[in-house]
């Protein structure tokens, strides 16, 4: 496997609110030659099935898709990712088919129903004061991969957690929904194994596009054309041109775009030394945390 072998990069900052079209998702695309990343269809407001059929059908060959979102929940910690429930999923491709399956009937790829769901709502911290008896307390259980996340400076919150401005659970899970939709179609590394040709679907978390960037993790979010295109140069891509108002969802997916291009041809971050095989198959990884 040659990890410089893409053609294009692309960088979707996900969402995981209810409705049917999110303001919050953003999709940019840049290529290989160096060329300034762009916004894919600007000013369009995204629903996550669109997305999907972007994936599906307009995805240009031999593209690097990294997905703002968590592809799996934790189960290292505790041997399972429900411990207890009798139908906690042994990795994570099965994960996304159980949440697909049990959220068929609910619109717009959501996800309520599985964390509503009896057995399921015990892991999760939900609106309204609602924490499950099994949810673990504090920021709740993380992923391996989200402790390399806080060593790089970061502060995760844990899959698990669907409240507050920082939780990421909504995405999360929405997300798996359309990893299972896609239906093998584009690897998802690291629960599969990167392909040799084609493309191939990496989870982001965009604050390490921001930091490699010259900015902190406390400062990661840029909201304006000035700062955005002073990080794309600091990562050697040239300034975004777009004629769009600036958002931070655009701008991080742009920045994360141009990251991945200096970031896939660089062997060790395919090779996280915390990561084996069982946590590649269960809990995936994020791409850049090392």
């Amino acid at each position: 496997m040659h990890p410089g072998r893409f053609r294009h990069f692309a960088a979707i900052d996900w969402s995981g609110a209810a409705g049917e079209r999110q303001r919050g998702i953003a999709l940019a695309l840049c290529d290989a030659e160096g060329g300034p990343p762009r916004l894919v269809r600007p000013g369009h407001i995204w629903s996550r099935e669109e997305i999907l059929g972007w994936l599906q059908h307009d995805l240009p060959a031999d593209t690097l898709v990294g997905l703002d979102l968590g592809i799996a929940l934790p189960f290292r910690d505790r041997g399972a990712f429900f411990p207890g429930w009798e139908e906690s999923p042994p990795d994570a491709r099965s994960l996304w088919a159980l949440i697909d399956g049990l959220c068929a009937q609910e619109p717009h790829l959501a996800a309520s129903h599985f964390v509503d769901h009896p057995e399921a709502s015990r892991h999760f911290r939900r609106h309204g004061g609602r924490e499950g008896d099994l949810f673990g307390g504090g920021r709740g259980r993380l992923r391996i991969t989200e402790h390399a996340q806080q060593a790089a400076g970061c502060k995760p919150y844990s899959n698990f957690n669907l409240v507050g401005a920082a939780q990421v659970g909504k995405s999360s899970l929405t997300g798996m929904r359309v990893l299972h939709q896609l239906g093998g179609a584009l690897p998802v590394w690291p629960v599969d194994p990167l392909p040799e040709t084609g493309s191939a679907i990496v989870e982001i978390y965009t604050a390490l596009a921001a930091i490699a960037a010259g900015r902190s993790a406390q400062k990661s979010k840029m909201r304006t054309r000035a700062d955005l295109n002073a990080a794309l140069i600091a990562l050697g891509s040239p300034p975004f041109h777009g004629r769009i108002a600036m958002s931070d969802h655009a701008a991080d997916a742009l920045l994360t775009a141009a990251w991945l291009r200096i970031a896939a041809p660089r062997p060790e971050l395919w090779r996280p030394k915390s990561m084996t095989d069982e946590i590649a198959r269960t809990e995936g990884w994020t791409f850049g945390a090392v």
